[in-house]
């Protein structure tokens, strides 16, 4: 691996702390927020559900949800994607 790749690994774009926006994507189905929730008030207990933006699809068959955290560090972001992405009732996060 080059010195730059290596730099470019460990360098990052985002500056902690910060809000940053993570966007859910799942089917339409009872439970699906809560369980959102639940997940991102163990990376950032401070998160108010109040604040979380629901959208339906066109169609109603799936819902985007928008909670935007306080991230702390690459390794908490990392840690809420992976079990976010993790989650049965998550279809994607970005």
């Amino acid at each position: 691996m080059s010195d730059l790749s290596a730099r470019e690994l460990t360098t990052s774009l985002v500056e902690y702390p910060c809000e940053f926006p993570l966007k859910i994507f799942g089917l339409q189905q009872v439970g699906f927020a809560q369980a959102v929730l639940e997940v991102v008030n163990k990376y950032d207990p401070e998160f108010a559900a109040a604040s979380m933006e629901m959208r339906a699809s066109k169609n109603a068959r799936y819902v985007s949800l928008t909670c935007t955290i306080r991230a702390t560090s690459r390794e908490q972001l990392d840690a809420v994607y992976q079990e976010l992405c993790d989650h049965p009732m998550v279809v994607m996060v970005l």
